[in-house]
């Protein structure tokens, strides 16, 4: 994913210069800021998971749309919302949408994800409404990780218990009678994010991936399909890896590349 700088004014992200980063092999141009939580491999693979060919995704924190993006590059039936409380990076998202030719296919919310049902419905986040819903929430609990000493970095990394619960109860409410609702986070977080989950959801099923063959996960996928009564499923992780060097595993290299979508 190779960066390039992209000449724009300080507006529209306070105090930095975006950069033009590409993904899956180029197929998308991402802006982006320089500093702070930046799109990469997570945000790649959380888009390449949605399975729906069709009907409407919600990208639930979406930050500058990476994920959402390349939802839709995946799958050209499906229209998108994008939704976040940062205008800033909703402003760098609908660049994002524009410049690769999304416009007619994806639009932005002003939401916060932990707000009420009435507050979310009066910015646009309709209920029953999305055939995939997939969130990137805050990294760690609160107390837990390291806080950057960035405030929009630590705001995007930490949140609380009952905030994650929120994330879930909102990404659920959003998702339609038999929608996916798809979420990855830390593996540490799993606990936490499996309880949200199976209050609302069934059919939930978790895929670990780790660092290299044969180490813990360092990150979980997490999928559940509301009214679903099917069991829990956990299946056997992958390595984002191999057992050496950095390249990319086989299983993780062609998604990067946008030549397949992430299937699990």
């Amino acid at each position: 994913m190779n960066a390039m700088s992209l000449d724009h004014d300080d507006n529209i992200v306070k105090h930095q210069t975006p950069t033009r980063d590409a993904f899956l092999g180029g197929r998308l141009f991402i802006a982006q800021p320089r500093k702070g939580f930046r799109a990469g491999l997570d945000s790649v693979l959380l888009g390449a998971s949605a399975r729906r060919a069709d009907g409407s995704l919600l990208d639930l924190g979406s930050g500058v749309g990476t994920a959402a993006l390349v939802a839709l590059a995946h799958n050209p039936a499906i229209v998108a919302t994008l939704a976040d409380n940062d205008p800033e990076m909703l402003a760098l998202a609908e660049q994002n949408i524009a410049a690769n030719g999304f416009a007619t296919r994806a639009r932005t919310a002003l939401a916060d994800a932990t707000a009420s049902a009435a507050v979310r419905r009066a910015a646009g986040l309709l209920p029953n409404a999305h055939a995939t819903v997939i969130a990137n929430p805050p990294f760690f609990a609160t107390g837990r990780g390291t806080v950057s000493g960035e405030r929009g970095r630590a705001a995007a990394r930490h949140m609380d218990v009952a905030g994650l619960d929120r994330w879930v109860r909102t990404a659920a409410g959003c998702g339609t009678a038999d929608g996916e609702v798809i979420f990855v986070l830390p593996a540490e977080s799993l606990g936490l994010l499996l309880a949200a989950f199976e209050a609302r959801l069934g059919a939930v099923t978790v895929l670990p991936l780790s660092p290299r063959p044969g180490l813990p996960a360092s990150r979980v996928f997490v999928r559940g399909i509301k009214q679903s009564r099917a069991p829990l499923t956990v299946l056997a992780g992958r390595p984002i890896h191999g057992a050496e060097g950095n390249g990319f595993s086989p299983e993780i290299e062609p998604v990067l590349r946008g030549e397949q979508r992430f299937v699990w």
